[in-house]
């Protein structure tokens, strides 16, 4: 099996120690692969180290290697093995893998086998994050006190030279927390960045005091545990009897939050033998880890489960595609700005189905949260994956994630060792790339959009003069149609006792919310480093201004409150409103009476500014004509300014201390700034709560019982957890494929039959099959919940097979998950046809035309029609992935000839079909059917490799890996 480092491996000479740490052994690819080596791109070094490993010539062949290391001649022409380091799983898709184990060890008993042997054989990580329905919510922003903002009570002085309030003001009461939040002084702080504030859902939501037990929060974790038991109680045994896995517990976070923050090992130690993190997992943010340097890609639950099983992925050896970041970032561009912007360029540049992997000088000014959220918007330009090799960043980021001094030295000395490690001031030469695009740093500026659609971007150096040729547009979808010589009015206004202008372009609302920043909270850190330098310049913000801060989420909190930062957001008038949806979508407190009366009767045309994702024209408030959507740091500076007809680079925001004139490059925090306070204080507290989660659980997790027995003890009445039956026929020797004999056509479909038109997912229909076996079983309609969360239970599961209502099965003419069951000339549902047909000994095919299996990978698409008694798919062609998984659950994937279908070769689905497997069946092999009819054809078996042919004579890879246990 895969991660065994085979004895009989061809490559054990190439084993060194490493020269600084003796005791560490690894195999030193670089030497082995020699100038070739150098040559590749290092995501493939990664696949060329995994093939090396686990070359044990039969899984992963010495030919595999060298196809790998000849990557430039070989790419996108060979199938080659991999065998990543680690598998991660998130609970929906987690419950049936395990359910599969626990039935595997049953097997094994039953067939004479120790079933304390069955474990996963490659290291799998699962995260129960997927359960949580919102049963009970409150909406903050209608109880948020000051929903504005801008006319604030007077504040205790903040000197800049002092840390942040260290006993916030206590809370007076009011119906959105309740009182509940107490007087209690906030964290100790040590410094203006280190105030430590308690991440929501911890924190009365207005008053960022610390909450005991928030009400809202702990009844859906009630309803989680309540609704979910069955699935935990299974769980938790699966952690306690299981080697090389782990549950991370619910409330701990999800998938990829845990797989990036705490599970990531960039370089693993397996017993003092080294080699490098790879991770794929059903996560669909599996690819945020490759912006610390480790390989890893979404995959479905069969594929995760074959890795679990110690099998080989296989892939086509993909093109590489380098991404080249040269120039220099604008000081005044956003992360944001730059992962927007690169995403643009791959989408451009055509990169679907292949890696891409970044270098050039300009990599080294990418934070890891850049980098992360890059390689996590794979989905967005087609990737695989986009992979950032190991540099001095990561080694940064990974000494305040928590690794101690010892782990990061063998981390770095192996990866430079085996040529992994990325030292952009070296002078060796770059990998060879299948092609390269280029993106250029300086050409990234900061945009807003807007006057009054969010499509309409614009520059922030051309704000000033767009907006007066708004203002000379005619009326319509960006113009005002303001006469020329009413452009410069001025209308004086008494606010609070003093006087103050408006003008065309004055802001009046300024609204920094971070439902648009949640994938990168770095923006909003900047909006704060802003604010806390404007403070200490001397800057102030309009009292007439409707300024507020909606953080968003516990995320985004915890970045403000551990930076220190929120205390000079306050300052300015951006205090904390609430969680909810706000001023987007116009949750805004009116404008003082005094200012709107201004605006009405000058025809001033008054601006809103907000970093939402809405800004249509009047939506803030009635008389707010012009509104701009800008980044949280942009939405500060315009409500210093007061006004959007600025030129930022020639005019200051305002006067400071001394009368002296600021800019805002003058308090602008710079990304090293940026990236010190991030890593040094926000990152380090982050990893080390984290850490004290994962170590302590939490109180329900850990008062659940569970049985502690080496086979689970099925619930014959659970709707939830069932054995399945694919190891009912495990027997020590596999027995030679058998033929199958006037097998019936349970479905006849058509082209492009997707992995959603076969496998369950979503609500249960209250007519369909699924529905009338849970109904037999005393629930009511309320009660069902979901597919996804019964993934569990094999008999919901195959009842929901084919179940789709889009479904268009030939035999009736519409779509309906019908079929007629021949013998008796029934239309029936998909289940009920196929339970006769297993009843009266009948075997079944399916025929289909193109691209049979097209769409995500999923699991059941290949397990249910097994289940339904499905013994052979026949196809005009096939999605690569789902025929390869329907070998791995044990059905045969037959192809007509090019040019023949069943319409060309006269076969109506009414005939039944007799299939002989040969003894010596090989790839590719020719087999003739014979039909009821007298006619005879032939087809191809459309198995790629003798690997694959062993899975399908072994009824699949989970009896193939069951039967090494026996």
């Amino acid at each position: 099996l895969c991660l065994s480092r085979p004895a009989g491996s061809p490559y054990q000479p190439a084993i060194e120690a490493l020269e600084s740490h003796p005791e560490k052994k690894f195999y030193n690819v670089s030497k082995l692969g020699g100038a070739k080596y150098d040559t590749l791109p290092y995501s493939i070094r990664v696949l060329f180290e995994s093939s090396v490993r686990n070359c044990d010539g039969f899984l992963v062949k010495e030919m595999d290697a060298m196809n790998i290391l000849d990557w430039k001649t070989k790419q996108n022409h060979v199938e080659v093995p991999f065998c990543p380091a680690r598998v991660v799983l998130q609970d929906f898709t987690g419950i049936p893998a395990m359910v599969d184990f626990a039935a595997m060890r049953e097997a094994v008993r039953n067939a004479g086998g120790d079933p304390v042997k069955v474990n996963p054989a490659c290291p799998t990580d699962l995260t129960v994050d997927h359960s949580l329905q919102i049963d009970f919510s409150k909406c903050a922003i209608q109880n948020a006190p000051n929903p504005g903002g801008g006319e604030q009570k007077p504040l205790a002085r903040l000197s800049p030279l002092k840390p942040p309030l260290r006993k916030p003001p206590p809370c007076r009461g009011h119906s959105g927390c309740r009182g509940s939040c107490g007087t209690g002084e906030a964290s100790r702080s040590s410094g203006p960045f280190s105030a430590q504030i308690e991440n929501t859902p911890i924190l009365c939501p207005f008053h960022l005091q610390p909450v005991p037990e928030p009400e809202t929060v702990l009844k859906n974790q009630e309803m989680e545990f309540g609704r979910n038991r069955e699935r935990l109680q299974f769980f938790k045994w699966s952690s306690k009897v299981f080697e090389n896995i782990s549950i991370i517990p619910p409330e701990t976070g999800m998938a990829h939050q845990v797989n990036l923050e705490y599970l990531s090992r960039v370089v693993f130690d397996m017993k003092d033998f080294l080699h490098p993190d790879s991770v794929v997992g059903t996560d669909s943010h599996t690819t945020m880890v490759n912006g610390l340097g480790i390989l890893g890609w979404g995959v479905g639950g069969i594929e995760t489960e074959a890795v679990m099983l110690g099998m080989p992925l296989t892939l086509t050896l993909p093109e590489v595609v380098g991404c080249e970041l040269t120039g220099t970032v604008s000081p005044f561009a956003t992360s944001i700005d730059i992962v927007l912007s690169i995403t643009k360029h791959l989408r451009q540049a055509d990169v679907a189905g292949k890696f891409v992997e970044f270098f050039g000088s300009g990599v080294s000014q990418l934070s890891v949260a850049d980098r992360t959220t890059i390689a996590n918007m794979c989905s967005e330009y087609g990737a695989i994956l986009s992979f950032f090799p190991v540099d001095n960043v990561t080694l940064k980021h990974l000494k305040h994630a928590g690794f101690d001094k010892a782990k990061l030295e063998v981390t770095e000395a192996y990866l430079k060792a085996v040529k992994l490690f990325r030292n952009y001031e070296s002078s060796s030469r770059e990998p060879e790339y299948s092609q390269v695009v280029q993106v250029s740093l300086s050409s990234i500026i900061p945009y807003v959009s807007g006057p009054k659609r969010s499509k309409d971007r614009v520059a922030v150096n051309n704000m000033k003069s767009d907006f007066q040729a708004c203002l000379n547009e005619k009326s319509g979808v960006k113009g005002f149609q303001i006469a020329a010589e009413k452009q410069n009015d001025i209308v004086p206004v008494q606010y609070e006792g003093n006087e103050y202008k408006l003008s065309h372009g004055c802001v009046v609302i300024a609204a920094v919310i971070s439902c648009t920043n949640n994938c990168n909270p770095s923006v909003m850190l900047a909006a704060g480093l802003l604010a806390k330098k404007a403070v200490e310049a001397g800057l102030v913000v309009k009292p007439y201004i409707r300024t507020s801060l909606s953080p968003g989420s516990g995320m985004v909190t915890h970045y403000l409150s551990s930076s220190g930062v929120l205390p000079y957001l306050s300052k300015l008038g951006f205090e904390v409103v609430g969680y909810g949806c706000s001023t987007c979508v116009g949750n805004t407190a009116p404008l003082p009476e005094a200012i709107r009366n201004a605006i009405k009767q000058g025809d001033i045309i008054a601006c809103g500014v907000l970093s939402g994702t809405k800004n249509f024209e009047g939506r803030l408030c009635d008389c707010v004509r012009a509104n701009y959507l800008a980044s949280p740091p942009l939405v500060v500076a315009y409500a210093i300014a007061g006004t959007v007809r600025i030129d930022f680079d020639t005019e200051p925001l305002g006067t400071g201390f001394n009368g002296k004139s600021i800019y805002l490059r003058d308090i602008w925090p710079t990304r090293q700034e940026l990236h010190t306070v991030e890593e040094e204080r926000v990152i380090s507290s982050m990893f080390k709560e984290l850490k004290e989660k994962m170590e302590k659980g939490n109180k329900r997790w850990n008062l659940l019982e569970a049985p502690e027995s080496a086979l689970f003890p099925w619930d014959l009445k659970s709707t939830y957890i069932r054995c399945p039956s694919f190891f009912d026929k495990l027997a020590k020797e596999a027995v030679p494929p058998q033929a199958v004999e006037n097998a019936h056509v349970l479905l006849f479909l058509g082209d492009s039959v997707t992995t959603d038109h076969i496998s369950p997912a979503g609500s249960i229909a209250r007519s369909s099959a699924a529905a009338k076996y849970l109904t037999s079983k005393g629930l009511t309609p309320r009660e069902f919940n979901s597919y996804g969360s019964r993934r569990g239970n094999d008999a919901v599961m195959t009842r929901g097979t084919f179940a789709n209502i889009k479904l268009l099965n030939k035999f009736i003419g519409k779509p309906a998950p019908k079929t007629i069951h021949f013998p008796s000339g029934q239309t029936l549902d998909v289940f009920e046809a196929a339970e006769l047909y297993q009843k009266e000994g009948i075997p079944v095919i399916i025929l289909a035309g193109k691209k049979y299996g097209l769409g995500s990978s999923r699991d059941w698409a290949a397990k249910g029609p097994f289940l339904l008694g499905v013994k052979a798919v026949l196809a005009e062609s096939y999605e690569k992935v789902h025929r390869s998984q329907l070998i791995g659950i044990g059905i045969a994937p037959l192809q007509f000839h090019p040019g023949e279908n069943p319409s060309t070769l006269g076969l109506t689905g009414r005939e039944q079909f007799s299939i002989l497997f040969p003894p010596d069946l090989s790839p590719r092999m020719t087999l003739d059917i014979k039909t009821s009819t007298g006619k005879v054809f032939s087809v191809i078996a459309l198995f790629e490799n003798n690997m694959e042919i062993t899975l399908y004579k072994n009824g699949g890879s989970l009896n193939f890996v069951a039967r090494r246990f026996l």
